[in-house]
This record gives structure tokens, sequence and C-alpha cells, in this order.
């Protein structure tokens, strides 16, 4: 299975929507410490069924949420989405499409859903 896209909004330092495109061949994601980089893969883990906020870094799932900074309010909710390349033979998925989504969004109420 290939990502093609991954999208977060309110998820941990993501508080504005950041899409991160997947092309083929390799991607590398880069940074100093403190950066965000392994929000990412915590958001990969989290969008495709994570329960356990300690296998996220966190103590409680509503860690996830976008907590605020000096000059921004906190996030009511963190959602995030990875859309899959569903075209190829192997890896598929049993449905019709050649792209599909799957979203994950998670309110500070404690309610989740997912599309």
């Amino acid at each position: 299975m290939i990502f093609l896209s991954l999208e977060m909004q309110g998820f941990k330092s993501f508080p504005d929507k950041t899409k991160i495109t997947f092309d083929k061949g390799v991607t590398a994601i880069i940074g100093p410490n403190g950066s965000g980089k392994s929000n990412i893969s915590d958001a990969i883990r989290w969008v495709l069924g994570e329960i356990s906020s300690k296998s996220i870094r966190g103590t409680k799932m509503e860690d996830i949420i976008f907590g605020g900074a000096d000059s921004r309010r906190p996030m009511g909710y963190a959602e995030v989405s990875v859309t899959f390349d569903n075209s190829g033979m192997m890896g598929r998925l049993d449905c019709p499409y050649d792209e599909v989504t799957v979203t994950r969004r998670y309110y500070r109420s404690g309610e989740s859903e997912y599309y």
C-alpha cells in the first residue's frame, strides 16, 4: 500500500492545516530537535487506529490536540487524513476506488469520528 498524502489540522504541533504529499521514490523528513518530525509518524499511527495515548507519546488522548501557544489559542479538535493509492494489485483494499482516504477526528470533549 502506498501513501499519497497526509493532512493534519490541530494535531500536536500542527494547528494549521498541513498537507504532506508523498511522491514516488524516497520521502525524508528532516529538521532540528523539537520541530515536530515524530509528530508526523504519530499522526499516521493515530489515523490508522491507535488507541493507546502512550504509543503516540501522550498521557491521555486529549494530548494529541494542539494545546495553544503564546500567540495562539488551543484547538478544540485534532484531525488527520491519510490517502492511499489503491490502484495497484498488491495490497489493494476491497473497494472500487483508486484512491482511498481515511480520516479520524477527536474532539476535546472526548468524542471521536472516523470517515
